[in-house]
């Protein structure tokens, strides 16, 4: 999946309508690709135009895209093996375009039209390979014949680019941008809610104090027994809230009723 780290999100959207512009209406000799891991890289395979020395090879290129890009301009390299004044044994290209002449309202469609156009017409006023560009002017001839020799060598068929992979890289970049947004809001949520208190759940003395006012549960309470101590350390059973019951009185009394009832039968004898 093509990713949009290197670049801004504003650059990312015209170089996806730019890209697929040039997949459905590629300009003459130039098939354009994209690299999936790493969106600001951009691939073409230039066809040598007919009637130089470049004829009949296929030569596959890049451009590097900044990250200032468009107020800085590409760099571009052939990664096919080339001999051009040029382009660099290291396969950088020398062009103004891509130079003084850089204007930040110029796309990738033409700066690859005038790469292709180089190999019509080298500069060699301007010469990064040197020998190629001496060659150029003294003796043609010598120059295009070193020029086939490495077109024959190096500039074979590629690989053709996947048909439709552009559109496939700037959907799922397009999907990725979605779901980074959405992402960033739900992260921003969070981070707001994470101040708010929380309620916390209902503690046992809370929650028995709420289920007081079951008439079940007041009964319990109501009638649940109490221990408390009486003289000399004995436990005294009575019911929670009430003085406990004196047991020993009543016998007392009858015990006394019996004994006046003795007394009195004694004095009638």
């Amino acid at each position: 999946m093509a990713t949009n780290e290197n670049l801004p999100p504003k650059v990312i959207k015209q170089l996806a309508k730019e890209l697929k512009s040039l997949d459905e209406s590629p300009p003459e000799g130039i098939k354009v690709g994209v690299n999936d891991d790493d969106f600001s890289i951009i691939y073409a395979d230039i066809e040598g135009p007919a009637g130089t020395p470049y004829e009949n090879g296929v030569f596959r290129m890049k451009l590097l895209l900044s990250h200032d890009f468009p107020h800085s301009p590409p760099k571009g390299y052939f990664l096919t093996k080339i001999f051009h004044p040029n382009i660099a044994t290291n396969g950088e290209i020398c062009v103004n375009t891509l130079k003084k002449d850089w204007n930040p309202s110029l796309g990738l469609r033409h700066i690859l039209i005038v790469v292709r156009c180089l190999l019509i017409e080298p500069f060699p006023e301007s010469a990064l390979n040197e020998q190629a560009g001496k060659m150029l002017l003294e003796n043609y001839d010598e120059y295009a014949r070193h020029a086939r020799l490495y077109t024959g060598i190096h500039a074979k068929p590629k690989l053709k680019f996947k048909s439709g992979a552009i559109c496939e890289s700037t959907t799922a970049l397009n999907v990725e941008q979605h779901n980074t947004s959405v992402l960033n809001v739900e992260q921003k949520n969070a981070a707001s809610g994470a101040g708010l208190s929380l309620p916390t759940p209902l503690t046992p003395a809370t929650a028995s104090t709420k289920g007081s006012n079951n008439p079940d549960h007041q009964h319990q309470q109501s009638t649940a027994p109490a221990t408390e101590t009486g003289v000399g350390g004995i436990g005294i059973v009575g019911i929670s809230g009430t003085a406990p019951k004196k047991e020993g009185l009543p016998k007392v009394h009858a015990d006394k009723k019996k004994m006046d009832a003795r007394k009195r039968s004694l004095k009638r004898l």
